[in-house]
């Protein structure tokens, strides 16, 4: 799946301009359940740029951009960026996002501190279990292909699908 556009926000910016979105939201471009949530968000932020989309699974994904956040992290839990640098994960990424798009209320009960232990809980049973479920191979399969398949691009200076050659 290809990534979305984003803007980043680096030291290295000439013009030091704060980016224009509110929130980065690093996800999952390979799993149709965080794909299903990415797209309903994609379609409430209506082209504004309040919210900065992050496919870690695109094969440009850079973590030096993204909070440092790498790969196998970002598999394990959601992670966001705010524009300062500051990371959040877990609930509080979507709650956070949903307050930037005007939903709020979705994820407000969460901000009380039991109710947003047991949220979190809960979200740490479903990030656990999101791969399975989705019928994908286990987190440490998926980084081991990921790994192998960069090894292999780097060794032939080139990366793309071949005709059998």
């Amino acid at each position: 799946m290809s990534s979305l556009q984003t803007q980043s926000y680096s030291s290295d910016n000439p013009l030091n301009q704060p980016p224009s979105w509110k929130i980065k939201l690093l996800y999952d471009g390979e799993c149709p359940l965080c794909m299903r949530e990415v797209n309903f968000l994609i379609k409430r932020d209506a082209g504004r740029g309040l919210v900065a989309f992050v496919d870690i699974a695109a094969d440009d994904y850079n973590p030096q951009v993204n909070g440092g956040v790498d790969y196998e992290t970002a598999m394990g839990r959601i992670h966001a960026v705010l524009p300062e640098g500051t990371l959040v994960k877990n609930v509080e990424v979507f709650r956070r996002v949903y307050e930037t798009l005007g939903m709020g209320w979705v994820y407000a009960a969460t901000k009380l501190p039991i109710v947003g232990a047991i949220a979190n809980f809960l979200y740490g049973i479903w990030a656990d279990l999101r791969l399975s479920l989705t019928g994908r191979p286990s987190l440490a399969t998926i980084v081991q292909q990921r790994s192998s398949q960069k090894v292999e691009c780097n060794t032939q200076n080139r990366c793309g699908l071949t005709d059998g050659e």
